[in-house]
């Protein structure tokens, strides 16, 4: 097509295959303005072949389109939805083209919504509030860290929360939080762990965990890392009974640590934690710095027994020599007594 000089620039804007002709049927655009009586009837392909039957499609006359819009906003009780009277196949391409649209966002908002709620879905363990905790369960705190972990951080929505919430509940547990859904059928995730919390949780006050927390002290052969671990579970259950504000937690975690490691004194002057107390480290900076200082230490102390024995060879191997000389001298002296004795 582009070879016929009358048509100028063409553009294909789409084909379709009619079964009764056994032949495609193309549709093309000019960029210019065609004059149908130059325009031939049919046209050869370069590379050989039947012909092929071209048709010109009658343009639209803008005199005719003018007049009709003028009558029509002329005519009394006419509104500007009767304009699209004038315009039929343009509305049905826009309504198709919209459903097209509407149908695929629709498709694409169900895909995601599923690949975001089942894609990275982890299990809760189980948890039923029975005691002593049977085998297989979680004990409360542990289970409620790791529900309190996904409801803040899973992008699901409130509804497939709650059902994650429940399906990991048996028992008493799960008779709590079907209580709370029978009197609030909307009831969020959130308000689910705290009514379980109410139930099965601590019975304290933050201010009674705040002081529990200032009396924690290292316990004889434990770790100072392991202290520190056993330091932040406290504190963090302080912070979430309102027992003290998030921004002094880096402060009270390092004031009970200088408190209460009592078996690490040597452990804390080498890390200078008395003297950081102005602008206190966090809870991962500080565990950081200790770890790396517990495996000096263990290091060391591996070196340290190697170097003693080696001592101990050495020394060994001296009062050896030391002995042999003591018995040489004996016996030099046992030979002087022994000629003295012999002369008359």
């Amino acid at each position: 097509m582009q070879t016929v000089k009358c048509l100028g620039r063409v553009r294909v804007r789409g084909r379709t295959f009619n079964s009764q002709l056994n032949q495609y049927l193309v549709l093309c655009e000019c960029k210019e303005v065609v004059k149908g009586e130059i325009v031939p009837v049919e046209v050869f392909p370069i590379d050989g072949g039947g012909p092929w039957p071209v048709i010109i499609a009658d343009a639209a006359t803008p005199a005719s389109t003018q007049a009709d819009m003028s009558k029509t906003q002329q005519a009394p009780g006419k509104h500007v939805e009767d304009l699209r009277t004038l315009f039929p196949e343009d509305e049905a391409a826009a309504k198709s083209t919209e459903a097209i649209l509407r149908a695929v966002s629709d498709l694409l908002d169900k895909t995601s919504k599923s690949s975001s709620e089942h894609g990275s879905y982890r299990r809760l363990r189980t948890f039923s509030g029975l005691l002593p905790t049977p085998a297989g369960e979680e004990q409360f705190d542990h289970w409620l860290g790791q529900a309190r972990l996904m409801v803040e951080e899973c992008d699901c929505s409130h509804k497939e929360k709650r059902r994650r919430i429940m399906e990991s509940l048996r028992g008493p547990a799960l008779d709590i939080v079907k209580a709370a859904q029978a009197s609030d059928p909307d009831v969020g995730p959130e308000d689910c762990l705290e009514a379980l919390e109410h139930a099965f949780g601590t019975a304290e006050s933050g201010e009674e965990l705040y002081f529990a927390f200032r009396l924690l002290q290292q316990q004889s052969g434990e770790k100072l890392s392991d202290f520190l671990r056993r330091l932040e579970q406290s504190l963090n259950r302080v912070v979430q009974r309102d027992g003290l504000p998030l921004g002094c937690a880096n402060r009270a975690r390092l004031d009970q640590l200088l408190r209460g490691a009592i078996a690490s004194d040597l452990m804390l002057v080498n890390l200078r934690l008395r003297e950081r107390r102005a602008k206190p480290p966090t809870f991962l900076q500080l565990l950081k710095e200790i770890r790396t200082e517990e495996e000096y230490e263990a290091s060391r102390k591996k070196i340290t027994p190697v170097m003693q024995g080696g001592n101990v060879r050495q020394n060994a191997d001296v009062k050896q020599t030391e002995i042999q000389n003591l018995k040489s001298e004996i016996k030099e002296l046992k030979a002087l007594v022994a000629a003295i004795v012999s002369k008359p």
